[in-house]
């Protein structure tokens, strides 16, 4: 038996609370989405997945994403809700054995981007939403991290969690990096009417940041979208879309829009992963969609 989960905060936590729940001794299987909708991982029997699309191989299911609805019975749970950690919480909520509450309400606060602009701006004033931005899920390399992390949030409460030395390293590292990162993206992003779009093609490596950051630079955009080669393939490209949680005035779903273009997600944010020949095509399609603004139209 296996946890196959996703290297954000929100697979990060769910991890936490199925290890609690489950007899589970392997350790976690840290994949991407499109990883799974593309059959690239070898799920097998008795696998637990969290927080990514269903596979029809595993044992139990629990996931919380618009576009990753099913039609056919399965073992676990699935409800549009702020996050999968609390779709976990709820299920397993008579075995825990520490209170978790107070972590499942930060994670739901996370995970689906209610954040004041002051959290935005200055995430070092705030325990969880800083410990989560040190969850990037883009270096393979981290994955003694993550699995440190779902250690610690296991076991104690926030103040003890950042307190460990590593966590406060990469604590530190993070602030320093947002920095840096507000400048590149102010550098990198254009303003077309009320959506913003930001390219990182030109970069080797995609800089990394405070992923809140460009809705509090471009308030009068209603939508962001970022462009960017796939980690693993530069054969291959990734565009992320999210409504502002600021100016929200974003009808399209996210979601179900980018379903049509090979990925996925929630309501007001989601991604998708292709081939870097139809990139001109989908990137064109995905910005009228945008910048057409129906809630119909996806």
């Amino acid at each position: 038996m296996r946890i196959i989960s996703r290297p954000d905060f929100d697979g990060v936590v769910s991890a936490a609370l199925l290890y609690e729940a489950e007899n589970v001794k392997e350790p976690v299987k840290w994949v991407q989405p499109n990883e799974l909708q593309q059959d690239l991982i070898d799920v097998q029997e008795g696998d637990i997945i969290a927080n990514l699309p269903y596979d029809e191989r595993c044992s139990l299911w629990f996931d919380h994403h618009y576009s990753n609805r099913i039609d056919k019975p399965f073992e676990g749970s699935f409800k549009i809700a702020p996050s999968a950690a609390g779709v976990i919480f709820e299920y397993y909520k008579e075995r825990f054995r520490h209170d978790y509450s107070e972590l499942i309400r930060e994670t739901d606060k996370i995970d689906s981007a209610n954040l004041s602009l002051d959290e935005v701006l200055y995430p070092e004033k705030y325990d969880y939403v800083l410990l989560s931005m040190t969850v990037l899920g883009r270096d393979e390399h981290d994955e003694d991290y993550w699995n440190k992390l779902v250690h610690l949030l296991r076991k104690y409460d926030i103040k003890k969690v950042l307190d460990d030395p590593e966590v406060k390293k990469r604590c530190k590292s993070t602030i320093e990096q947002n920095s840096k990162y507000q400048k590149i993206l102010k550098a990198n992003t254009k303003l077309i009417e009320h959506v913003s779009v930001t390219d990182f093609r030109s970069f080797p490596k995609t800089p990394t940041g405070n992923r809140f950051l460009v809705y509090s630079l471009f308030p009068e955009a209603v939508v962001s979208v970022k462009i960017r080669y796939d980690k693993n393939d530069r054969e291959k490209v990734s565009v992320s879309v999210g409504h502002s949680i600021f100016n929200k005035n974003c009808n399209v779903n996210v979601g179900l829009m980018l379903s049509q273009f090979e990925g996925g997600g929630h309501h007001g944010a989601g991604s998708c992963t292709f081939h870097i020949s139809k990139a001109e095509n989908y990137i064109e399609k995905i910005i009228d969609i945008l910048l057409n603004n129906d809630e119909n139209t996806a």
